[in-house]
């Protein structure tokens, strides 16, 4: 039997980003938030699309463009009524679009705080002797690996930087590092031996509460 424990970690956003833009209330940079609301109007055979952001202090409005200037018939039927409807999982994957936000600002506040569901994938070892973490990422996200793996091992973040410059925390490509961003299907590789005990069950989610 490998010694290997093979895990999944499925890593959701809690908090989506949040541009920074001039407020004329306020007279100056504030940071906005969305408001889970879409404005759709509809100018003939066009239609125009916003997602709705408030200012965090003032409550000022900003409407993001979604669809600018379409035609009815470009648009799928499913998605037009979505954006009618304000359909929760259609606000919520535009709110998280990031690469979209800073199409109209360069500053855009990204969080730390995320939900990790932990998935065993193999039968557990006897002996564990290296960790193989499997990152599902289905929302792109600005985490970098060491943070997340500093917050769910219970690490600190010198170690980690120990630990990876001693090669017994890699990531499965050559030329990616613990700095980078989280990706969807980056894998981490951790050796054992290098870990405080509990390391296991806290990467398996099986640690007690």
């Amino acid at each position: 039997m490998s010694n290997i424990l093979f895990v999944q970690w499925t890593i959701t956003p809690r908090t989506a980003p949040q541009p920074w833009l001039n407020c004329s209330r306020c007279g100056g940079p504030r940071c906005y938030r969305s408001s889970g609301k879409v404005r759709v109007n509809a100018n003939g055979r066009r239609i125009d699309a916003w997602l709705i952001y408030r200012c965090t202090d003032c409550d000022s409005s900003w409407n993001r463009p979604v669809v600018e200037r379409r035609e009815v018939s470009a648009i799928g039927p499913e998605f037009l009524a979505s954006l009618q409807a304000n359909e929760p999982e259609l606000v919520r994957r535009l709110a998280f679009d990031a690469a979209a936000l800073k199409r109209w600002t360069d500053h855009v506040q990204e969080f730390n705080d995320v939900r990790v569901d932990k998935r065993v994938l193999s039968e557990r070892p006897r002996r564990v002797l290296s960790l193989e973490i499997e990152c599902r990422v289905p929302r792109q996200i600005g985490l970098r690996a060491d943070r997340l793996l500093a917050s769910e091992l219970q690490l600190s973040r010198s170690l980690l930087q120990r630990l990876e410059k001693a090669t017994q925390v890699r990531t499965v490509s050559p030329g990616l590092n613990l700095r980078r961003s989280l990706r969807d299907g980056m894998r981490l590789i951790i050796d054992v031996a290098s870990l405080p005990a509990g390391s296991i069950d806290l990467a398996a989610g099986t640690s007690c509460p």
